[in-house]
């Protein structure tokens, strides 16, 4: 079914053409909610801190988790005390979650439990996010916010937008969802503060990022606590796949070939590459039909979900989105604006 779509918004399918009614709906709906907001008809919540939203504007990956997780440790590195809000898609629960390292993808969503695992930032997950902001600065010391995902959530009031786009799929045919990838219009792109090309050439507005590979992970070698990109499990012995060995591969993410793409210029010889829905809640069921003995390779966000019942050969492989450094200075620029804004000093303090 998902790459149906995929053919419909990305290869020109002409099943796109009897869903445009409903994309007319969408844009309709869409648009009223988005003037009820400019019209002051519905409020955005302000909050005491600075807010960097960080989106796309299509369904499916773009590369939105690497960049949080590059905003984490960059913020991190120049003082600043970050906290993660998201809505925690695909996960079970009710009200606001405070997420700890270790939590499963099915309690608090896949992004999230990755994102906890890596860095164990303070974070909260909500359908809400208003009231998941207001629970992550009552229950820890942030004076930065990053929204995981929501740039079309207009209620809560932003002080830097980042656009995070597909480079080589772009926005597709260019139609609103369901009859293209686009939760709003490309217009949507010259509204916002900074806009992150992952892959492919970016253009002249747009800021290069690259995800690049730091190495095999054992998927066993997942505990609770977090991982801080900790490779100390991964003994560099025969086991290890290298480039040049023969492995499958297996991906559930918005864009498995990019996925399956990385691992060739790595060097691997893919003898079988599966493709997943993306936010699969794996089974080990579903693992066991695909796995042959080879070593599996997967992202880490699959990883996440399988470490329950990880097997020896099973491996993810790290990644870390590289941008330039004009991108950081422009960034801290502008939260040291918003903060003196808000609170009258950079930082917050």
């Amino acid at each position: 079914m998902q790459s149906f779509v995929h053919k419909i918004w990305y290869q020109g399918h002409p099943a796109a053409w009897l869903l445009l009614p409903l994309s007319l709906l969408f844009w309709l709906v869409s648009s009223l909610r988005r003037a009820a907001f400019r019209l002051g008809l519905k409020r955005s919540e302000r909050l005491p801190v600075p807010v960097v939203v960080v989106g796309n504007i299509t369904a499916g990956g773009s590369g939105k988790t690497p960049t949080v997780l590059y905003l984490i440790e960059l913020l991190r590195r120049e003082g600043w005390r970050p906290g993660v809000i998201s809505r925690g898609y695909g996960a079970s629960f009710d009200g606001e979650l405070d997420v700890v390292a270790g939590m499963s993808p099915a309690q608090v969503g896949d992004e999230p439990a990755m994102i906890a695992m890596r860095t164990g930032i303070p974070m909260v997950v909500g359908r809400n996010r208003i009231k998941a902001a207001h629970k992550l600065l009552q229950c820890h010391d942030v004076n930065v916010i990053l929204c995981d995902d929501g740039l079309q959530h207009y209620a809560l009031e932003r002080d830097v937008e980042i656009l995070v786009i597909d480079g080589e799929r772009r926005f597709g045919n260019g139609w609103l969802l369901p009859a293209g990838p686009l939760r709003e219009g490309a217009w949507r792109k010259n509204s916002v503060n900074f806009v992150l090309c992952n892959g492919a050439s970016a253009e002249a507005d747009e800021y290069a990022m690259t995800l690049e590979p730091t190495g095999l992970v054992a998927v066993a070698a997942i505990h609770g606590k977090s991982q801080a990109k900790d490779n100390s499990h991964n003994a560099q012995d025969n086991a290890t796949p290298r480039p040049g060995d023969t492995v499958n591969a297996m991906a559930g993410i918005g864009n498995p070939q990019r996925f399956f793409s990385t691992l060739m210029a790595q060097g691997f010889v893919l003898e079988k590459a599966h493709e997943f829905a993306d936010h699969m809640a794996f089974s080990e069921t579903d693992i066991a039909t695909i796995d042959d003995g080879r070593p599996l390779l997967m992202t880490e966000k699959d990883a996440v979900k399988c470490r329950e019942f990880a097997k020896q050969h099973w491996w993810y492989l790290a990644v870390d989105a590289n941008l330039p450094p004009t991108f950081s200075t422009r960034l801290l620029d502008a939260l040291n604006r918003a903060a003196t804004a808000k609170q009258g000093n950079t930082h917050g303090l």
